[in-house]
C-alpha cells in the first residue's frame, strides 16, 4: 500500500524558492494564493487540511483560519508573528512554529550597515560621485560612530547580538524593555522616552504588533534630538512613519536607516524625496546562508509537530496557550 505524504496549505510562495520545492517534495501541498476562488477553494476542502505553512510577511488572516476547521498547526518562516491572527489561532488550538535564533546576526549585521550607512552618510555619497558632483565641490563632513551611545529599544536575542558588535566600535549601550533583562551588563533605561534622550543612535529590535504600534512617535524622535539617528529592523509599525518624515524634514533628528515600513512595499514617498534616511526593503535577514536555516527550521517544525504534536521553536503566545491548557 502506497503511503500517501500529509496535506499542508501553502498560503503563499516562500521567500526561498528551494523551500517552496521541498515542501512539494516531502508533502501534498496546495498554494492557497494560485487558486483562482481562495473562498471557493477554502469552502469546498478547507476541512482537508491540518497544517498551513506562511511567511512572517505574509502571515495568516482569521478568515482562512476559520475556513481550517481542522487546523492543528502553523509553521511560519520568520520571526514576527504580527500578522498572525493570534486570536483566531488560539481559538482553534493551533499550535504555531517559527523560525528565530537562526537569523539574529544577520539582522544586527544589518542593523549596523544601517547605522554607518546614517552616521557617515554613505549612500548618499554613493550618488554624490555617481552625478559627477565630485569634481565640483566637496561632499562634506558627517558623524562618527564610534564611542557614541547605543540605545537598544528591545533587548531580545537581535537587540543582544546588536550589542555585542557595538562592543566592537567602543559604545555604550543602554536598552528599554518591558522589564529589565536579568544578568545583562547594560544599562537599563525605565522608559523609551528616557532612552532615546539618551542615546546617540537608537535601534529598534522590538517586536511588532498592537502594543508597539508608534510607540516611536512624534515625542520620543523629539527627544533623540537633531543629532540623533533612528535604525529600524524590527517592524515598520513601531515608529510612526509620518512622524518619522516630518522629524528629518525639518532636522530634528540627524538621520535614519530603515529596513521596514507601515505599509510594505510602499514607503511614504517623502521618504524618497530624503537623503538623510537609509532605505532598504525589508532584507535584514536576507542572506543565503539565514534564509537557508529559516528554511530548514520551517521543515523542523512541520515534522516536529507531525510526528509529537510540538514544533521545535513555537511563537510564544502559542506556548504559552498550550502550557495553560495542559495544566488545566
Amino acid at each position: 500500500m502506497t503511503h500517501r505524504p500529509p496535506r499542508i496549505l501553502q498560503y503563499g510562495r516562500m521567500p526561498l524558492p528551494a523551500l517552496d520545492h521541498e515542501l512539494a517534495a516531502q508533502f501534498d501541498v496546495t498554494v492557497l494564493s494560485e487558486q483562482p476562488d481562495r473562498a471557493g477553494f477554502l469552502a469546498a476542502h478547507g476541512a482537508d487540511f491540518e497544517c498551513v505553512v506562511t511567511s512572517a510577511a505574509m502571515g495568516l488572516p482569521g478568515d482562512v483560519v476559520r475556513a481550517l476547521p481542522r487546523l492543528r498547526f502553523v509553521s511560519s518562516f520568520g520571526v514576527g508573528f504580527d500578522a498572525l491572527d493570534q486570536a483566531a489561532l488560539l481559538e482553534c488550538g493551533a499550535r504555531v512554529g517559527y523560525t528565530p535564533g537562526v537569523l539574529d546576526d544577520c539582522v544586527a549585521d544589518m542593523a549596523f550597515a544601517l547605522l554607518l550607512d546614517a552616521a557617515r552618510s554613505l549612500s548618499a555619497a554613493d550618488r554624490f560621485v555617481r552625478r559627477g558632483d565630485w569634481s565640483r565641490q566637496r561632499f562634506g563632513v558627517h558623524t562618527r560612530a564610534s564611542g557614541k551611545r547605543l540605545g537598544i529599544f528591545g533587548m531580545g536575542r537581535i537587540g543582544a547580538a546588536v550589542a555585542r558588535r557595538a562592543a566592537g566600535f567602543d559604545m555604550e549601550v543602554g536598552y528599554h524593555n518591558r522589564r529589565p533583562v536579568e544578568d545583562s551588563p547594560h544599562q537599563y533605561l525605565p522608559s523609551l522616552m528616557e532612552l532615546a534622550r539618551w542615546a546617540d543612535f537608537l535601534v529598534i529590535t522590538a517586536a511588532g504588533g498592537d502594543s508597539t504600534r508608534h510607540l516611536v512617535n512624534a515625542e520620543v524622535l523629539d527627544a533623540l534630538g537633531p543629532q540623533g539617528f533612528l535604525v529600524n529592523v524590527a517592524r515598520g509599525s513601531v515608529v510612526d512613519e509620518a512622524a518619522l518624515v516630518a522629524a528629518l524634514q525639518q532636522q530634528r533628528i540627524a538621520g535614519a536607516g530603515l529596513d521596514v515600513f507601515e505599509d510594505e512595499p510602499h514607503p511614504l514617498p517623502a521618504l524618497l524625496a530624503l537623503d538623510n534616511v537609509v532605505l532598504a526593503p525589508h532584507i535584514a535577514s536576507g542572506t543565503q546562508e539565514t534564509r537557508r536555516a529559516m528554511a530548514d527550521l520551517v521543515l523542523q517544525n512541520l515534522h516536529s509537530c507531525l510526528a509529537t504534536g510540538v514544533p521545535v521553536q513555537e511563537v510564544p503566545w502559542s506556548a504559552a496557550a498550550a502550557r495553560q491548557a495542559h495544566s488545566a
